[in-house]
């Protein structure tokens, strides 16, 4: 499986906002707001990454979204690997702009194996 992928400035906010916390997971709508792009942006990118390994996700449970009357969310969340090549990425391209790479892109990212 291809473990690169294009990284556009879309594609590195969406990847910034699941760097943001490592270990949590964001619905689909928050990644979008943490980003600062539309949906219609941030879902491909979300699957172009679940595709590559980047990315986690899981449907929450019905009863939850039944019980607060409002449509089910799936819930996505950086995998290790993906954290760990996604802080690459961005970085590299940081420094292709010839711009600081933030620190937080050095902050550790969830642990091999960690799952919800």
């Amino acid at each position: 499986m291809e473990r690169s992928l294009r990284m556009t400035m879309p594609t590195q906010a969406v990847l910034r906002a699941l760097l943001c916390d490592p270990g949590a997971e964001c619905y689909g709508l928050e990644v979008c707001a943490l980003a600062e792009l539309p949906s219609g942006t941030v879902y491909p990118i979300l699957a172009r990454l679940e595709h590559i390994g980047w990315v986690e996700s899981r449907w929450e449970d019905p009863e939850t979204h039944v019980a607060e009357g409002r449509p089910r969310r799936r819930y996505y969340r950086i995998t290790a690997d993906g954290a760990e090549r996604a802080g690459d990425a961005v970085a590299r391209a940081y420094r292709a702009r010839r711009q600081q790479v933030p620190g937080w892109l050095n902050r550790p990212g969830p642990a091999e194996g960690d799952r919800w």
